[in-house]
């Protein structure tokens, strides 16, 4: 009778209220509402939901070809800029023309119209790589002071400690 998937346009309570209304209440009348009315609505309602659904899809259709389009133009483009750069070679003002333009790389352009199209969905992309390190919670000096003050309340450094000298080895006099 109702089509009870999550596609369906119409809510579950709205639908129990259909159920409702189709059995227990189905000899019931009031005014401007009874099963039929209701049950009408629903219908238009679902008619509706697949108009949209025809809509998006013949608009995902046209966004695709419009993609192809600009994949063939782009391609097109750089064959004949290359085309333009040979011709110009001998001529200054034409050669910094052509060589002042830059068209992007082939499949960037499809690229950018992939992500524009994830972007458009609820669902984007996870980022990738490894996530940022977290900040400690705690300070860094235990009693809360900044750096600077640890820095000034420490005495003035005292001369670093010298290494006594190496032991001198003594010659006995019998090695002599």
């Amino acid at each position: 009778m109702f089509d009870a998937t999550e596609n369906d346009p119409i809510s579950p309570s709205m639908r129990t209220l259909l159920e409702v209304f189709s059995t227990d209440l189905s000899e019931v009348k009031f005014p401007d509402v009874d099963s039929e009315i209701l049950e009408e609505a629903a219908a238009k309602v679902r008619a509706q939901a697949e108009a949209v659904a025809r809509a998006q899809a013949a608009l995902e259709a046209a966004r695709q070809t419009l993609a192809d389009g600009q994949d063939a133009l782009l391609q097109k483009g750089q064959r004949a800029l290359a085309y333009a750069r040979v011709f110009a070679e001998e001529d200054i003002d034409l050669s910094m023309k052509v060589e002042a333009i830059t068209l992007p790389k082939r499949g960037v352009r499809s690229e950018a119209v992939a992500e524009t199209a994830s972007q458009n969905d609820d669902t984007s992309p996870r980022r990738r790589g490894r996530p940022p390190k977290s900040r400690p919670s705690a300070p860094l000096f235990a009693d809360g002071s900044s750096p600077e003050a640890a820095a000034s309340a420490e005495p003035a450094a005292a001369p670093a400690p010298t290494r006594p000298p190496p032991p001198v080895p003594v010659r006995s006099a019998e090695a002599a």
